[in-house]
């Protein structure tokens, strides 16, 4: 067996070995070939963690992280973080270059999402760290307390495969900057990168025990789970997932966070003028090939402008151009795995026999590959499965509303609450609708969420937040030590 691969011009190291608390161990969970989506080729093979080594990884951040990396000050902790945080950036090529060909993100768009999300959320964790954590003096009734944030304890990272850099620097990140020990399950889709990543914490010289990254199956991420010695299970997926957590670990009420799907709306208010709603709503609602939790899903539009808003869309969808995801001029790449194209043609499928039109799109390309065509689809009814369900692929969905009442209440109409964006001249009337729209986070004539400051979601979009202060807190038990009159 090779100690390295080459991949897109790339060394990969250790394909044929986990991270497993600062230490590069033979992996145990069997081998995995990784498919290129775009030709459904064998590119690799590599070996996947087993359930022993995640259980292994939590022995090593429960007797030795928490003692060693818990109890640094936190100018050390946030040291040690921003040399793993310079590593990846000097690798953020190569990451780009190897995602693509594992999971189909065109590097165009990686190169983006990587410098304005990861590296924008990591700098801002580094830059907040000792302020959020800094210890609080107050007085109360019965005395000064002095209010402490203290690392939570030993957190399982559950990621998913649309955005593993994103998600190491909003959830990974802001863990170990609160001290606490963390082991990383990414998507059995991100063998590559994450062995990328993992050379680079090796390089920033974390204390045993402190992270330990395992890219595997779902039986890892339930092992981890159920692992009394974890407190905390951090989760980026969906809704299944997230039930099979809350039920892991409610009978030893270890704690959650959820970020999971969304609906998000766009909601285009009579005003907007449409050349420079397109500027944003194009990459917000077919970015990453669709498979972006916070994506505008929805596009809600006035009925008396139906017409030139479709015309428009469908304008500017016909000009993404599909292609390899190495070619820096491609827009569109291929979904990461089999089962996220078909789900996709289901959703097209159904969203047509329910009364849908599509306008764009619709369909496979010729040829190998996971591929479906950006796609637009109109006359959607408000109880159809498209207005309703995450597709998690490239398909928009056009609805209609009456009056400014009637287009909030059909924001609003969702189990969804992650994110939205109102388009409009007015910002006092913007300001309004965002006010009054149920979701983590709201967006004026943008897209976001800006991953630099608190996010999360509402209702079945999940709980608990990233990206500010507030992100890094949330991977923080509060204490308060009530001072006390002196004995002597």
């Amino acid at each position: 067996m090779s100690n390295s691969i080459e991949i897109a011009g790339v060394e990969v190291r250790h394909p044929d070995e986990v991270y497993v608390g600062g230490e590069w161990l033979p992996a145990s969970g069997g081998r995995h070939e990784i498919v290129s989506p775009a030709d459904e080729k064998v590119v690799a093979e590599v070996g996947l963690p087993g359930t022993g080594q995640a259980e292994a990884a939590v022995a090593e951040a429960h007797q030795r992280g928490l003692s060693s990396w818990g109890r640094l000050p936190v100018a050390e902790r946030v040291e040690a973080v921003r040399r793993f945080c310079a590593a990846m950036e000097e690798r953020l090529p190569e990451m780009g270059a190897v995602w693509a060909v594992e999971a189909g993100m065109p590097v165009r768009y990686s190169a983006t999402l990587h410098r304005f999300g990861a590296v924008g959320a990591w700098t801002a964790a580094l830059d907040q760290a000792e302020d959020a954590l800094r210890p609080e003096r107050r007085s109360t009734p019965l005395g000064d307390v002095l209010v402490k944030h203290e690392p939570a304890g030993v957190v399982a990272g559950i990621m998913a495969y649309n955005g593993p850099l994103v998600t190491m620097a909003t959830k990974i990140i802001p863990a170990l900057l609160a001290g606490c020990p963390v082991i990383v399950k990414a998507a059995v889709e991100s063998q590559l990168i994450m062995r990328l990543v993992a050379e680079c914490a090796e390089a920033a010289g974390f204390p045993p025990g402190t992270l330990s990254i395992l890219a595997g199956s779902t039986d890892v991420a339930r092992a981890l789970s159920a692992d009394p010695r974890v407190d905390l299970v951090s989760l980026t997926g969906g809704r299944v997932a997230a039930q099979d957590i809350i039920e892991s670990t409610r009978g030893r009420f270890a704690r959650t966070h959820l970020e999971l799907g969304g609906k998000s709306p766009a909601l285009i208010l009579p005003d907007a003028p449409l050349d420079k709603v397109l500027r944003s709503l194009l990459p917000g609602a077919t970015g990453g090939t669709g498979q972006v939790c916070a994506l505008l899903t929805r596009v809600l539009v006035p009925e008396s402008r139906h017409d030139e808003v479709v015309e428009a869309m469908t304008s500017a969808w016909s000009r993404l151009k599909i292609g390899d995801p190495l070619d820096r001029g491609t827009d569109i790449g291929p979904l990461a795995n089999a089962a996220a194209r078909d789900r996709t043609e289901r959703a097209v499928r159904r969203a047509v026999a329910e009364g849908g039109r599509v306008v764009a799109g619709g369909g496979r390309p010729p040829g190998p590959g996971w591929w479906f065509e950006p796609t637009i689809v109109t006359d959607v009814q408000r109880e159809s499965d498209l207005a309703r369900n995450e597709v998690f692929g490239p398909v928009t969905a056009v609805l209609t509303y009456t009056d400014l009442d009637d287009g909030i209440a059909l924001a609003n109409d969702t189990s969804y609450g992650l994110a939205a964006t109102v388009y409009t001249t007015d910002l006092e009337r913007g300001q309004y609708c965002a006010d009054r729209i149920t979701a983590g986070s709201v967006a004026l004539n943008s897209f976001g969420p800006s991953v630099a400051a608190p996010w999360g979601g509402r209702k079945g979009s999940g709980w608990g937040r990233e990206g500010g202060p507030e992100g890094i807190r949330e991977f923080a038990e509060t204490k308060q030590i009530l001072l006390g009159p002196g004995l002597s």
